[in-house]
């Protein structure tokens, strides 16, 4: 694949998915910048690497300018649904990531943008588990967008970086597991990222990109 320099904005570095892809962007030969939007600050530290505080996505107007410039976001920022309500899950999974998206594509019209969603993601907004509904319900708005090109992504278990601080080892003992006798249902932080930086570049012949998909994808990657 010919080198490319792509400059990416990145949410959600101090959560895990977050963390992993930003790592893993960082050492990938195709990406020269990373700007980092944060809630709070991270003490990361990259030549690549730069950082912008906004301690509420819905209140944009006095960054707008800090955002132009760049070929694609991967939005990571997300929340667990348990022991929430469906009115706070979407206020915080769906409105904020659609204002976030919107604001973007004003400022950066030709912009890739790669949602970070999660397997068994509900497309017909209908089902049982309110996180499904409320993620399938931001997929789909986020289709609608005018971006260049928009994907969302469903990853299932995710093996961390080997870097990884926002990686339990409970939680890395049960992921190694489920690789290891079910390997169709995890992904690696390396397939994942690797998967979004691909789509950025080459495409993909659907905007939702299952496990399957992730790592048919990421095949194509060469850092």
């Amino acid at each position: 694949m010919k080198h490319k320099n792509l400059k990416i904005i990145l949410t959600g570095a101090t959560g895990f998915v977050g963390e992993g892809i930003l790592l893993e962007s960082l050492n990938n030969i195709h990406i020269e910048e990373v700007l980092m939007v944060n809630r709070k600050h991270s003490d990361l530290q990259h030549s690549k690497l730069k950082e912008l505080i906004v301690p509420d996505f819905m209140h944009l107007d006095s960054v707008k300018e800090r955002l132009t410039g760049y070929d694609a976001c991967f939005f990571c920022s997300g929340i667990s649904s348990a022991g929430m309500n469906e009115e706070k899950y979407t206020r915080i999974t769906y409105d904020t990531t659609i204002h976030f998206a919107e604001a973007l594509i004003a400022v950066n019209p030709a912009i890739v943008f790669n949602f970070i969603s999660g397997s068994h993601t509900d497309s017909s907004e209908k089902g049982r588990a309110m996180w499904a509904r409320v993620k399938g319900k931001t997929e789909n708005a986020l289709m609608k967008l005018p971006f260049k090109k928009q994907f969302n992504f469903r990853p299932g278990a995710m093996i961390p970086a080997r870097e990884q601080q926002n990686a339990k080892t409970a939680y890395k003992l049960i992921v190694k597991t489920i690789a290891f006798l079910f390997p169709k249902l995890a992904v690696t932080m390396h397939e994942l990222a690797g998967s979004m930086v691909n789509a950025v570049i080459m495409g993909y012949p659907k905007q939702i990109l299952e496990i399957s998909d992730i790592k048919e994808l990421a095949k194509s990657t060469d850092f």
